[in-house]
């Protein structure tokens, strides 16, 4: 495999930067991660980085160097993550859990497949146009798929999210090939709420991805405003033809079976997502990932 990416995160006019994003991969798998805390409820950028912290744990655990079943990592990891989310609530007493967004993409034989829970997304992008995009588990997306229309008093609103009380819901869609040239961009709430699909299509579209990003950031951060959302973007340019110049590119050709490389770290500054933590608080969070993810796979294989 041969890849560009860049991945960008900066607070708007928030109180703090919720979201979190990473990529990892080994040499036939490529995971890309977005989360965004959800404000109203406490800690949300603790289930954000609980989430993509199981998320790429579990990928490291079962990429050997590829995964057996895409969907189902999917939908195992997303579950893992929710659960460790839960048991971090219960195990700190909290009155109300943290909740998150997620969405999750892997990119393997040249395919690429996603999960998501909530609204953060991906777009898939091929020669300027967008091929397909996730659409948000919001009542206002809902009321776009049903009426036609978007309905502008639910746009924050949504049905379903990892760190509920209930099993959070999601869609895992179908895996689709990727061409060379192809991008695939994954998203908080904070880019598309200001941003079209056709302009983050178009402009992603625009040179390099390490170029892009930093512009679409830029853009939806002035159009928010003083009360604008955080933005968080992670995107990949998918073996783009000619040479591809050497600080940008990644490939996986001499990348031997048992190499697992990630930068899942906090939005922004690598050690804010432990600001709140004490060194002890850190050591049981990972033990509660750790925890959540065997019991996962405990169940798992309990099942007929």
């Amino acid at each position: 495999m041969k890849f560009a990416v860049h991945q960008l995160s900066r607070q708007g006019g928030r109180e703090k930067n919720e979201d979190r994003m990473g990529y990892s991969y080994t040499r036939e798998a490529v995971l890309l991660v977005v989360a965004d805390g959800m404000g109203g409820h406490p800690k949300g950028e603790v289930a954000a980085q609980l989430a993509v912290q199981t998320v790429s744990d579990l990928f490291q655990r079962q990429a050997q160097p590829s995964l057996s079943n895409v969907a189902g990592f999917l939908s195992e990891a997303l579950m893992a993550a929710h659960q460790a989310i839960v048991d971090h609530g219960n195990a700190h007493a909290m009155l109300d859990n943290p909740r998150t967004t997620l969405v999750v993409a892997v990119i393997q034989n040249g395919y690429v497949q996603w999960i998501h829970s909530g609204d953060s997304r991906i777009y898939l992008v091929r020669q300027g146009k967008l091929l397909q995009r996730s659409r948000d588990h919001s009542y206002a997306e809902k009321h776009i798929m049903i009426r036609g229309q978007a309905d502008p008093m639910n746009r924050n609103i949504l049905f379903t999210c990892l760190g509920s009380p209930v099993a959070p819901l999601f869609d895992v869609s179908d895996p689709i090939f990727l061409h060379e040239g192809d991008r695939v961009l994954l998203c908080s709430d904070g880019l598309w709420a200001e941003l079209s699909d056709e302009h983050i299509a178009e402009q992603l579209a625009r040179g390099r991805v390490q170029d892009a990003v930093p512009v679409l950031v830029d853009e939806a951060l002035e159009l928010g405003g003083a009360h604008g959302d955080n933005v968080t973007v992670l995107a990949l340019d998918w073996e783009t033809p000619g040479d591809f110049e050497p600080t940008h590119m990644i490939s996986t050709e001499g990348v031997s079976d048992g190499v697992f490389a990630s930068t899942i770290q906090a939005a922004g500054n690598i050690d804010a997502s432990l600001d709140d933590f004490d060194d002890a608080a850190i050591e049981r969070s990972i033990a509660e990932i750790n925890e959540a993810i065997r019991r996962s796979s405990a169940r798992k294989g309990s099942n007929p």
